[in-house]
């Protein structure tokens, strides 16, 4: 069981040493990591720290660019920063060097100190100092504590990048992790922001038809499997070529929510086939007391998650990487029987 203060504590005194800080956001980001990287960041500006925070592997998504302070991440990936230049680097919602990239080997330098705080079952520990907890909805609530009990000043940049963190990682306070704690501190982040709504409206009215076009796709190729209890929504890379659907928009996680919202069906998973030989999918369930989603996203490739919703890679051709689901599945979850 982790000392929670013990481990805050820890971690803010290898900040106040630090002079030179690294962020990273980690691939396809969500509002989650996002909010958590932004909401540092202005902690750190408002203690004069010198601190840098990276896009990763992904373009920004345009329903990000509302956080405030979005326009201050750097476009390069980790694998491209000079990392001499940092003694610090903090990781944040990453259960995994795979979450750093996917582009190369990461590797840390012995001269950076490493820090991960996280809300993944499925982190590997990996840091010098480690602040994981699975239990969190999001690594902005996990943020919002360390905050607290290390005495820091919440200011209504931190706070309203805080509140979408959580507001988007919980399902805006519908998945079973979000309990009365989690309505509690977003209460308190309203109340330091109340101008919360705007932001939350931008994320939420800020897409692209190329989206509407590929969700088209996707709902139109619904399969099931395992006598209709796994629903997947499918599309390759030629056909999003044919379409000439933007990369930007190539991230679905609201499909597989769409699909497990039908009674009967337990498992959503959206397959897309981003580029050539990679896929990327990602899961969403209706019974999360049944089954492991990150337990499945770890098993299938490059991936990891919660019980209820996860995400992952699949480094092969569109048909191999959709078999590679099935056996998968089937392997951990024999009593669903029949692919």
């Amino acid at each position: 069981m982790i000392n929670f203060k013990k481990v805050s504590k820890q971690i803010w005194k290898e900040i106040k040493k630090a002079d030179n800080i690294l962020i990273h956001l980690h691939p396809s980001p969500d509002g989650d990591s996002a909010g958590a990287a932004l909401a540092f960041m202005h902690v750190l500006n408002n203690m004069n720290k010198k601190v840098t925070v990276i896009s990763g592997d992904s373009e920004l998504p345009k329903f990000l660019l509302a956080l405030p302070g979005s326009d201050k991440i750097v476009p390069k990936n980790y694998l491209n920063v000079d990392l001499t230049q940092y003694d610090l680097f903090l990781i944040l919602d990453a259960s995994s060097l795979t979450q750093i990239s996917k582009m190369g080997k990461v590797i840390f330098p012995e001269s950076l100190k490493t820090i991960v705080i996280d809300h993944h079952a499925t982190n590997e520990n990996f840091a010098d100092i480690n602040l994981v907890l699975e239990n969190a909805p999001a690594t902005c609530q996990i943020l919002y504590n360390f905050f607290e009990v290390n005495k820091i000043k919440i200011n209504k940049e931190t706070a309203v990048c805080l509140f979408v963190g959580i507001y988007t990682d919980s399902g805006a306070f519908k998945y079973s992790n979000a309990n009365w704690q989690t309505l509690e501190i977003v209460s308190k982040l309203a109340k330091i922001n109340p101008e919360y709504n705007k932001i939350i409206f931008e994320l939420e009215n800020n897409d692209e038809p190329d989206r509407l076009k590929l969700l088209s796709i996707l709902l139109g190729s619904i399969e099931t499997y395992f006598s209709d209890h796994i629903a997947i929504a499918s599309v390759d890379y030629e056909t999003i070529k044919k379409n000439n659907i933007s990369h930007t928009v190539l991230s679905s996680s609201e499909v597989a929510n769409k699909l497990k919202s039908v009674i009967g069906w337990d498992i959503g998973i959206s397959l897309i086939e981003v580029q050539p030989n990679t896929v990327k999918l990602s899961f969403r369930t209706r019974d999360s007391e049944k089954y492991d989603l990150g337990k499945i996203a770890a098993a299938t490739g490059f991936g990891g998650g919660h019980k209820a919703a996860a995400g992952a890679t699949i480094n092969k051709p569109f048909k191999e990487a959709k078999q590679v689901l099935l056996d998968t599945i089937k392997k951990l979850y024999p009593k669903l029987g029949k692919i």
